[in-house]
């Protein structure tokens, strides 16, 4: 190394070197020399032809435009642009014919540089290598009536070209700084606006043809295809390279660019545009990478507005294509395709993950109509996703009228219900177990960009579902449901319901589901048909209660979700179910009822009951009536008809109806009646004895007194040879009125084995009761013997008949002689 270096500088040090070295500098100033002459030259060739210079310019301008050129100042630069003739040209404008009339000037420069081909100039022609425009202002506009400003260029002279002729002036390149470019359509409602930073564009002819590979830095300051909608990729910097060709024949640009920067975004473009007289149709075909937001902010306000309410996590491969006429009033159309893969989504009601699908976005969804808002739509395909941790499949939807967008599809669903959890802002369902299939067809408006009235029409099967509907506080378990959606109806095929130890079938119908659900559930009826093997009628006197009001918040600004639960709670509460109940077996605490059936109509928290009929006891009941909350009570109000039942086993199965003067061990028969009463049930559904008020008439058949106190004391000094431990009855009945704590007794008959008595008055739970007994003495132990019920009235009150009266007396019964009116 060492060596090399020494041997290096032994050789610059040399003569030789020195000598050639020499001579190379006498060749470089020389040539500094020629270019100083040759530039001093030019100028002194440009200052004694300036004005034959300017006169061709202005003649070869004027002789292509219809309009106005004005030029403030010529002058040459020195060495710019060499070996070309660089003419600087300062203060230009270009007007039209019509100029005053729209007050729109085509171009306006501050500096123009013309750079001219010097053996052209030698020979007294103009050739244009070159053109520099810096600081300018382009204004291209075109009127209502399709005039434009542009078409100031006269059309060229078709013509068969000799050696003899001269060739027309070409431009080679073309160089752009800080220039404004406005393209302004009035006729078709479109305005481009553009800071071109720099432009810079080579150009190659063939015949009429051209073809340029263009560097563009610019500012897009609007963009729109349609003023009314606004601009795409406003105040977006561009910069990029472009391959863009003219073709004569067909008077089309074509346009492509790969890589090319808006904002911080790169995209491939493929454009062309028909600039011919009477085609002036276009298409852009844009090809990216990007993310939502950015993607939506690059169009117009009209869709951006509505796609940023809406988010996607990571980019997204788009491809966007617009086609219109530049001529032609109204939006272009417009065709976006995106393909979305293991993403997230984010949705003014709530946020998709896992989420998969290809999206297309149109806004001319039907092709016989125009490109607008109403005709536009979102498409999706293929879409798999998690909504709330709840996986959903859509083969197809469509989101069509952005202006008042209706989606429809269908949407397949298979999870565990215990999911459903995550979705509800109000308690009102807990699910703990159980799985759900779905097939739906759906169909909702979305309203502020909110789904707003879902309707479905399918299939829903659930199995296995173990659940709270806390408002109620019911717990169900291993439910079973399997529902249909129509537009006529919703049909529930099955529903199998665990309670405690109730097990309940259910099918139904509800007609008219889906115009009522949202619009009137007020007026839905639902239909249920109910069969219970065993049913407990106490542990569901729960289901009445109301449900608890809401605490009245001060509001705060919250996320307009349209929450399922909440509306499902407001149809419950406000709509009517008819049901028709069959029953194998009731309980309602000591009573057991078989074969019950009754048709029940529930509305919100009231039940009204009709065509009831029931077994127990030995007989049966007909029955109807209504339970309805009130406070931490029931009102009932019933009307029954009693048909031969047992009334020892009656009694105790109603607690005895509060009568603490007998059991219903002093009592049998066989007891029929007529009831016509309302009164309260506790919470737990046990009868309130004392609310009770109405009617009721009875008649007892085949019955007996069995060691009934009060008789037993009346017998002891009255009847002492007679048994009044064990009575037997022809005849007990009465018609009593229930007010409370006090019975009106209006009639009771008793004709016994011992005597006939006959009783009015006030019976009473507590305090305050006062009967009049009308006892004739004569013995009627014989008297059932009596062939009819005539002869048996005729013998009942002869002989000594004793008046006495049963009263009260600080909680006891006592007993004395007198009539009641005489106290």
């Amino acid at each position: 190394m060492k060596e090399t270096l020494s041997k290096t500088k032994s050789f610059l040090q040399s003569d030789s070197f020195k000598k050639y070295a020499k001579r190379f500098g006498y060749f470089i100033l020389g040539l500094i020399a020629i270019l100083l002459l040759a530039c001093g030259g030019l100028s002194i060739y440009f200052n004694r032809n300036k004005a034959e210079i300017i006169a061709k310019v202005n003649t070869k301008i004027n002789e292509n435009i219809n309009g106005k050129f004005h030029v403030g100042d010529f002058h040459y630069k020195f060495l710019t642009g060499f070996p070309n003739f660089t003419l600087a040209l300062n203060d230009v404008e270009i007007k039209d014919n019509q100029w005053q009339s729209h007050k729109h000037t085509l171009l306006r420069a501050k500096e123009i540089e013309a750079r001219l081909n010097i053996l052209s100039l030698l020979k007294h022609e103009i050739n244009i290598h070159k053109i520099l425009i810096n600081d300018a202002d382009i204004y291209i506009y075109k009127a209502e009536n399709g005039y434009s400003n542009a078409n100031i260029f006269k059309p060229k002279k078709k013509k068969l070209q000799t050696d003899k002729e001269k060739p027309e002036t070409t431009i080679d390149e073309v160089n752009l700084n800080k220039v404004h470019v406005i393209i302004d359509n009035h006729l078709g409602h479109k305005l481009f606006d553009f800071d071109v930073a720099s432009l810079d564009s080579k150009v190659n002819y063939e015949d009429d043809s051209w073809q340029t590979n263009l560097f563009l830095k610019t500012k897009i300051n609007s963009l729109a295809f349609n003023t009314v909608h606004g601009s795409f990729a406003k105040e977006k910097v561009l910069e990029g390279n472009f391959d863009i060709s003219y073709a004569q024949t067909n008077q089309r640009i074509d346009i492509k660019t790969k890589g090319l920067k808006i904002g911080s975004d790169v995209f491939d473009i493929v454009a062309f545009f028909n600039i011919g007289k009477n085609n002036s149709l276009f298409g852009i075909n844009i090809g990216t990478d990007i993310l939502w937001r950015n993607a939506s902010n690059l169009l117009s306000a009209n869709i951006s507005s509505k796609l940023n309410q809406f988010d996607i996590k990571k980019p997204i491969k788009v491809n966007c294509d617009i086609k219109g006429d530049l001529n032609v009033e109204g939006d272009p159309k417009i065709v976006v395709q995106a393909d979305i893969r293991d993403n997230e989504v984010s949705i003014p009601d709530g946020l998709f993950t896992n989420c998969s699908f290809k999206g297309i976005f149109t806004n001319t969804f039907k092709p016989e109509k125009e490109s607008s808002d109403p005709n536009s739509a979102i498409i999706l395909t293929h879409f798999k996703a998690e909504y709330e941790s709840i996986p959903l499949k859509i083969a197809q939807a469509v989101i069509n009228n952005l202006e008042k967008p209706i989606a429809t599809g269908v949407v397949n669903a298979d999870f565990d219900i215990s999911k459903l959890n995550g979705m509800t802002n109000e308690k009102i369902l807990h699910f703990e177990s159980g799985h759900a299939k779905a097939n739906l067809k759906f169909q909702f408006d979305i309203v502020d960009l909110y789904i707003n009235k879902p309707k479905f029409t399918g299939d829903v099967d659930i199995t296995d579902a173990t659940f709270d509907y806390l408002p109620k506080k019911i717990h169900a378990e291993k439910t079973a449901v399997q529902l249909s959606f129509t537009q006529e109806a919703l049909y529930i095929k099955k529903i199998a319901y665990k309670h405690k130890k109730n097990i309940i079938r259910i099918d139904g119908k509800i007609d008219n589901f889906l115009n009522l659900y949202y619009d009137a559930p007020e007026k839905m009826v639902v239909n249920w048909n109910i069969y219970c093997p065993n049913i407990d009628v106490k542990q569901f006197i729960g289901v009445l209660e109301s449900s608890p009001k809401q605490k009245v918040a001060v509001k705060k600004p919250v996320k307009q979700n349209v929450n399922f639960t909440n509306q499902l709670r407001s149809v419950i509460e406000k709509c009517t179910a008819v049901i028709n109940l069959k029953a194998d077996k009731i309980t309602y605490g000591a009573l057991t009822a078989t074969n019950t059936q009754a048709t029940l109509q529930m509305l919100n928290s009231k039940i009204l009951l009709k065509n009831g009929t029931l077994n127990t006891s030995g007989g049966s009941i007909n029955f109807s009536g209504s339970v309805e909350p009130s406070g931490n009570r029931y009102v009932f109000t019933s009307n029954a008809q009693v048909n031969r039942v047992d009334i020892a086993s009656f009694l105790r199965s109603f607690n005895n109806f509060g009568i603490k003067s007998f059991s219903p061990k002093n009592i049998r028969g066989r007891l029929t009646s007529n009831a016509n009463v309302a009164g309260l049930m506790s919470s737990t559904g046990d009868l309130i004895m004392n609310s009770m008020k109405g009617k009721l008439d009875f008649n007892v058949n085949q019955g007996a007194l069995l060691n009934f106190e009060p008789i037993m004391k009346v017998g002891k000094f009255a009847f002492p040879f007679r048994d009044v431990e064990n009575i037997t009855f022809s005849d007990l009945s009465g018609s009593l009125n229930l007010r409370g704590e006090q019975i009106d007794v209006n009639k009771l008959t008793i004709s016994s084995s011992v005597l006939n008595f006959d009783v009015v008055g006030i019976y009473s739970f507590g305090r305050g009761t006062n009967l009049a007994l009308t006892i004739p003495l004569r013995n009627s132990k014989n008297d059932a013997k009596l062939a009819t019920k005539e002869e048996r009235k005729a013998v009942r009150e002869r002989g000594i008949v004793l008046h006495l009266i049963a009263y009260d007396n600080e909680g006891k019964m006592k007993v004395k002689w007198g009539k009641k009116d005489k106290g």
